[in-house]
């Protein structure tokens, strides 16, 4: 696997590494999803501190400047829409520590909620988790904003499949506490305890 640092680097990288079927309906013949998410994450910019990408901001910013209220990611850039694939989804998040708890807000300007949104709000809060862990600070809340949060027609059957289906309980997340930098994270640094879920009759479609 890739480190988490190879994502964050260029418009090159394949989406298809990442053994997830997510990016397929946008991914070209090379596996590359434009300048979109990870393309704008790795993007440098010149501070006064020196020059950063969007992550390695917000790390040093959680590790020297935790009480900052300027610690956010933005992938809605503007110059780049034309040569992305998919206009980001979720486009911001912005990074608060209160004492020594970590919290964030997910901003969202559309969301499909079936096919989505169970993913989105797992990937920011494994993300939280991530940056917390390694800046020395506790995990808290997760807020997720979303402007347009819709199901499609074709996606009300199933709904209704997944709605009918019995409550299973929640798993546990456990991450490997000896990871203290964030670019040594891998696949293997975590682990989901006592999952459990009712397989779908149907594949969920894409909606593109």
């Amino acid at each position: 696997m890739r480190s988490s640092r190879a994502w964050t680097r260029s418009s090159g990288s394949n989406v298809h590494d990442l053994h997830s079927h997510i990016w397929d309906s946008w991914a070209d013949e090379t596996g590359s999803i434009g300048k979109a998410y990870g393309y704008q994450l790795g993007k440098k910019s010149i501070y006064k501190e020196g020059e950063f990408d969007q992550v390695d901001r917000v790390l040093y910013d959680l590790k020297h400047n935790p009480t900052s209220r300027r610690i956010l990611t933005n992938l809605y850039n503007f110059d780049d829409l034309h040569e992305m694939h998919l206009y980001p989804c979720a486009y911001s998040m912005t990074f608060n520590v209160s004492g020594d708890t970590l919290n964030g807000i997910l901003n969202q300007r559309s969301n499909d909620m079936l096919t989505a949104n169970g993913w989105n709000v797992v990937q920011y809060a494994v993300l939280l988790i991530m940056f917390a862990q390694v800046s020395g600070l506790k995990a808290g809340e997760l807020v997720h904003v979303i402007a347009d949060a819709h199901l499609y027609d074709r996606h009300i059957p199933i709904v209704k499949e997944v709605i009918a289906n019995e409550p299973k309980p929640a798993p546990k997340l456990v991450v490997d506490p000896d990871i203290r930098n964030f670019y040594d994270f891998t696949v293997d640094s975590f682990r989901l305890e006592n999952y459990e879920y009712t397989p779908l009759a149907a594949k969920i479609p894409v909606a593109i």
